[in-house]
């Protein structure tokens, strides 16, 4: 039988880390949909003094900011990645956060994939995975 490797997540202490230290958020598969759980996401940490870029190639802008199509037509720096996409569409959303210098990969509660976390991990990427980055920071951040 073949054994997938599992990733482990972070500690409390370092995921508070990254929410104070960094504050650029790539929200990819934001919706423009209010009733969507990345839109109200997206607007706590806005409210919360985080820069939030909105990826989604259907949209032209939410919340207010530009929306880009993928992670490599941003042109300022992004930190942290939030991905609000099924699991197995998240290797190539890891693909673009290595080539674009990000600092966090994070993925929403149910988006598990382990091998794109050791990937990510291994390319030197902080990995948040399976957690709602809303609920942290109103536990950790705050």
């Amino acid at each position: 039988m073949n054994h997938i490797e599992e990733y482990q997540n972070l500690s409390d202490e370092q995921i508070k880390e990254i929410l104070h230290k960094y504050k650029t958020v790539a929200v990819v598969g934001l919706s423009s949909d209010e009733s969507r759980p990345s839109h109200g996401v997206a607007r706590y940490l806005q409210r919360r003094g985080f820069k939030i870029i909105p990826v989604n190639p259907k949209e032209k802008e939410i919340l207010g900011e530009k929306a880009y199509p993928d992670l490599s037509s941003i042109p300022d720096k992004v930190e942290i990645v939030d991905i609000f996409r099924r699991p197995e569409l998240v290797p190539p959303i890891v693909d673009e956060s290595i080539k674009i210098g990000a600092k966090v990969v994070w993925m929403q509660e149910g988006v598990i994939n382990h091998p794109a976390a050791i990937k990510a991990s291994q390319n030197g990427i902080l990995v948040v995975m399976d957690k709602c980055m809303f609920k942290e920071y109103k536990v950790l951040g705050e």
